[in-house]
Parts: structure tokens; C-alpha cells; sequence
């Protein structure tokens, strides 16, 4: 029995998994300033499962810098190394390590293990990572490192389970935060986050890719606190359409809702090009994330944009006619995953409590 905790920068996500089993799931939205301490204990009370039952805790950390690239033990040495991560994840990690930290203070006997979001993008190649800046400071760490990997590890895992992976995949992780990912032979190859999780795709409220100039023009004029919350937490659906809630944008007639949506279509489309770019062509495409697994008019939109590859097929239609996608190459099939991580995170940390028995 697995504690799956998952504290992000305003909310806390709890499951307990029996084996590759969620039995439980627990959610606390808004866990104020203080981050997870108060509402964990409580999430765990109201999950029903007893502490005695849990063998480990295993922890979705967002930053694991450039030496973090496997799930692991959480150590004294790890949790310093996930500390040094903050000024990569000041939003997240700080919350990250409140999480781990009130664990340990719960239940200081039970074994803690954390599963990185960059992880997955370890595989990178160095051309695709590195910012063209002056060495001095690309050694202080700014790089791509990519997130959402979590969510693709488990989407490869489900799709390789169900037959052949194709090797070409464009992985579309559509919500509040929004990335593509380039997998080819199930490893990621590119993807659209880059230092921080606010580069790539417009997003709920984070503004997606901008010109450096001006990030520093927003800067001089708001200063760096009122700036950083303006392209974090106030642009994106939400600077454009005056909200983040998409099923809302599509049934309002607010000013700038339906520019949101389109918005936030393109420049999925635009970035897919380059994913594509990077994998030297499309076998397959997959959407997962709360937008992208329930918002069809969108998969729609990014599918039509994205009809200069080739006949663009739904999967189930594939299916239906008796076609088999790799017989035949002008064919790129559609797929919906649910999103699985808290399933990914239990599973990682398993292998890894193998490995220790072993």
C-alpha cells in the first residue's frame, strides 16, 4: 500500500494505491500559505485507509535539475539536491518538499520516495536542451529541462500495453498547464517546456512562449514579484479570455473568449510543427490531460490543423474498416489516454523498492 502525494503550488492531491491499484483518492484545492502540512493530515484521515497499512510514500516532485533523472529514495542527500531545484520551481518544489517533509513527520518510519516531472526528458539529446547563452551561465543550471513527464511516462506505458508503440508519437498534454512532448521509440526527443513550466503552449493562466525583451520590458514596468505573477498566474486563457475554465469559454459570449480558444489551438498546432520537426515525421497522436481528454471541439481544431502531415484518422475508425496503422504510413491515428500519474508514480517507486530487496 502506497501513499501517493502529489502537492502543487495551490493544491494538494492524495491516492493510495494497493499495488498498481488507486483504492483511494483524496483532493484539497486551495492549501493556503502554509502548504500541505495541515490539509495532508487531513486528506489522509478522510482517504479511510490506516496509516499501519502504508509500506512507503511516494512523492510527484516537479524539478529534479539535470542530476535527478530517475525516481529514487528520498535521502538526505536527494532532498538537498530537490532544495537546490527551488530557484528552477520557486511555485512548486518549495511545496514538493513541505509534502515530504510532513510525512516524515507523520510517519518517520515509513520509506519516501520521489518521482521527478523532468525525468522523462532526460533523454533529450544536448542540441535540443541547451539555451545558446554564455557558458558561465548555462552552468548555473539554465537549460531545458521539460515537465509533464510523469503523464508521458504513464501514457507510453498504456499505449505500449495495448499493442506495438509507434515510433513517431506526438503526446499532447492539454490542461491548465499545457505541453507537447516528441517520443520516438517510447523516449522523449523534444518538448515544448523549457527552463521553467512556463514556456511552450498558451495555457490556463501562464502566457506560453515569449520574447526575452519582453519579459524584461514587463519587468521595468511591473517589477520582477508583479511581473512574474502577470506571465505565471494572469496571462494565457485568462489574460486573453478573462478566464481559465475552458467549458466556460466555449458557452459565454465574453469579449476574447472565442480568440482564447483559438488561441490556445494554434499555437498547439504551431509547436506541433516543430515536435514533428524534431521526430522527422508522425505516426501517431495522442491526447491526455483534463482539455485534451474532454474537450473534443479542441482535439478537433489541433487534428484539423494538423491535416498538412496526412490523412488524420481517429483510431477507433482504424478499427472499424479493419485498417492496421502500421501497414500503412500515410495514416496517422488519433488516441485519448486518461491521464494515469499517481498509477506511474506507484509503479516507479515500486521498481525501485525492488531493486532495494533485491
Amino acid at each position: 500500500m502506497l501513499l501517493i502525494v502529489n502537492a502543487g503550488s495551490s493544491s494538494l492531491k492524495l491516492a493510495v494505491c494497493d499495488g498498481a491499484d488507486v483504492v483511494a483518492r483524496e483532493m484539497v484545492e486551495d492549501i493556503g500559505p502554509t502548504g500541505p502540512t495541515a490539509p495532508l493530515e487531513w486528506a489522509l484521515l478522510r482517504s479511510g485507509v490506516p496509516v499501519s497499512a502504508l509500506t512507503a510514500a511516494a512523492h510527484r516532485v516537479v524539478h529534479g535539475g539535470a542530476t535527478l533523472t530517475a525516481t529514487c529514495r528520498v535521502t538526505p542527500e536527494v532532498l538537498a539536491r530537490i532544495e537546490a531545484c527551488v530557484p528552477l520551481a520557486p511555485l512548486h518544489n518549495p511545496q514538493n518538499i513541505k509534502g515530504i517533509r510532513t510525512v516524515a513527520k507523520l510517519l518517520p518510519e515509513l520509506p519516501q520516495y520521489a518521482c521527478f516531472d523532468t525525468a522523462f526528458h532526460a533523454t533529450n539529446p544536448a542540441v535540443a536542451t541547451t539555451y545558446a547563452l554564455p557558458l558561465d551561465d548555462r552552468e548555473r543550471g539554465i537549460r531545458r529541462y521539460g515537465f509533464h513527464g510523469i503523464s508521458y511516462a504513464a501514457l507510453v506505458r498504456i499505449l505500449a500495453a495495448r499493442g506495438p508503440l509507434p515510433r513517431r508519437l506526438l503526446a499532447c498534454h492539454l490542461g491548465n498547464g499545457a505541453s507537447l512532448c516528441a517520443i520516438v521509440n517510447g523516449r522523449s526527443v523534444a518538448t515544448t517546456m523549457g527552463y521553467s513550466p512556463l514556456d511552450g503552449l498558451t495555457m490556463g493562466t501562464r502566457a506560453g512562449s515569449i520574447d526575452g525583451n519582453a519579459v524584461l520590458r514587463l519587468v521595468e514596468v511591473h517589477g520582477l514579484e508583479r511581473a512574474t505573477g502577470v506571465l505565471n498566474r494572469s496571462s494565457g486563457l485568462m489574460g486573453l479570455g478573462g478566464s481559465n475554465n475552458v467549458p466556460f469559454l466555449h458557452e459565454t459570449h465574453r469579449v476574447g473568449a472565442k480568440f482564447a480558444l483559438a488561441h490556445f489551438a494554434y499555437w498547439a498546432v504551431r509547436h506541433a510543427g516543430s515536435m514533428v520537426a524534431a521526430m522527422g515525421g508522425l505516426d501517431a497522436v495522442v491526447f491526455t490531460g483534463g482539455i485534451g481528454e474532454n474537450d473534443r471541439w479542441m482535439r478537433k481544431e489541433i487534428v484539423s490543423g494538423l491535416g498538412y502531415l496526412g490523412a488524420v484518422l481517429d483510431v477507433e475508425a482504424n478499427r472499424r474498416h479493419g485498417a492496421n496503422l502500421h501497414e500503412a504510413a500515410s495514416r496517422v491515428a488519433i488516441w485519448i489516454v486518461p491521464a494515469d500519474e499517481e498509477r506511474q508514480i506507484a509503479l516507479e517507486a515500486q521498481a525501485v523498492m525492488a531493486g532495494e530487496g533485491a
